[in-house]
């Protein structure tokens, strides 16, 4: 059996994953090694019971790779080298982590001689997280992962799988994750999530594969809902809506121009666009918009010049533009 230090640097071991030494196993769906099952009437197993001992007999396997495979490391035959930010190592089985299409095609590419041994760098995926890593590399060995997932972690989850590749349910797992906390609490760190995400392509231009494809199409669904839940779900939350504006909704109003003066520019100018974002009349939103500029004037658009037209024409009535203020040019005498 083989042994794992107790250092810092290793994930495996006595440590459990990511250096806890919590251990979770699938029990609330009925799937414990511990379960019992019960005869039929007639002294042998109805189909029901065989399904139910064949269901717990998986369920063992399952907790065992977990445990003693992926947790403690036991009969390991390849040892995966993590590099980002500090170097983190797994002691792991190379016909588990074949399911991942990526690590399959690093184990094959691996130089001859190097002894089982790959490396990985994550350096310039910060997104990749070493916590986000280590639950998308658990899921390969069992749905147990699932438990460890939650608000802070959702999103490196949901790169590090994407990254991985060959595990849709935990991708579209952590992606509702994600989903569920955006609110008002954690817009802050969601736009600056959004305005680090390439601008989507008008078919002009050819996406930056690069950036894009950590998260593959989830980047854009989730700056959807970032957007949705500017234009849709916080002024209904905050009580923003054609009725109650002039009455209850001046602190939510407030709350509202606050958030929108930290939103990225093209963020902003598509949410104040939108015929979604309703908040009362054109009138209203115009004017909605112009004191938002007011603030972000201050703080976000610094340096740049954003304006608020109201139209009577077609399509929408209210259109934003923004150009960058030209810096004052200093004649030199000679």
């Amino acid at each position: 059996m083989n042994s794992i230090p107790s250092s810092s640097s290793s994930v495996n071991g006595t440590h459990g994953v990511n250096g806890s030494t919590q251990q979770v196993f699938p029990e609330e769906n009925g799937l414990s090694p511990h379960s019992t099952y019960e005869h039929d009437g007639f002294g042998s197993h109805s189909g029901q019971a065989n399904g139910f001992l064949l269901d717990r007999h998986n369920a063992e396997i399952v907790n065992h790779l977990y445990h003693s495979g992926f947790q403690t490391g036991n009969y390991a035959d390849t040892v995966l080298h993590v590099h980002q930010g500090h170097l983190v190592t797994y002691r792991l089985h190379a016909i588990i982590l074949s399911r991942s299409p990526f690590l399959a095609h690093l184990m094959s590419t691996s130089p001859p001689g190097n002894g089982n041994v790959i490396h990985l760098n994550l350096e310039r995926d910060p997104e990749v997280t070493h916590e986000g890593f280590a639950a998308a590399l658990g899921y390969l060995y069992s749905s147990a992962s699932l438990a460890l997932i939650h608000e802070k972690n959702c999103r490196a989850v949901l790169a590090s799988a994407h990254l991985l590749g060959g595990m849709e349910e935990l991708c579209s797992y952590s992606y509702d994750a994600c989903r569920r906390s955006i609110s008002v609490d954690t817009i802050d760190e969601w736009l600056q999530f959004i305005d680090t995400l390439p601008p989507t392509s008008d078919g002009t231009t050819t996406p930056d594969l690069t950036q894009t494809s950590i998260f593959g199409p989830y980047g854009q669904r989730l700056r959807d809902d970032v957007f949705n839940f500017l234009v849709v779900t916080l002024p209904q939350s905050l009580d923003i809506h054609p009725d109650s504006i002039s009455k209850s909704g001046v602190n939510g109003r407030d709350m509202l121009l606050q958030i929108f003066s930290r939103v990225p520019f093209d963020l902003f100018k598509t949410a104040m666009e939108s015929q979604a974002f309703e908040i009362g009349s054109d009138q209203t939103r115009f004017k909605f918009a112009k004191d938002a500029i007011d603030i972000r004037k201050r703080g976000i658009a610094r340096g740049a010049e954003e304006t608020v037209v109201l139209s009577n024409f077609g399509g929408s009535a209210i259109h934003i533009t923004r150009k960058l203020k030209k810096r004052p040019l200093w004649k030199v005498n000679s």
